[in-house]
């Protein structure tokens, strides 16, 4: 997978975590398993999306 079809599609999986954990967090009675899971979800997605950004923009 080309890097920025790889780039989008964790731009997206990142997009829907955070509707999910924006749903999740504005129930009466939020789950706070799911919660913590999602938020641990997200955070690896934006490292992972971190950590191919520099290889495609290097410093000049």
């Amino acid at each position: 997978m080309p890097l920025e079809d790889r780039l989008e599609s964790l731009r997206t999986k990142h997009a829907s975590l955070e509707t999910a954990l924006r749903r999740e967090s504005h129930r009466p009675y939020p789950d706070s398993e799911t919660v913590l899971k999602l938020k641990r979800e997200k955070l690896r997605v934006k490292d992972e999306m971190q950590r191919l950004v520099p290889v495609q923009y290097p410093a000049i």
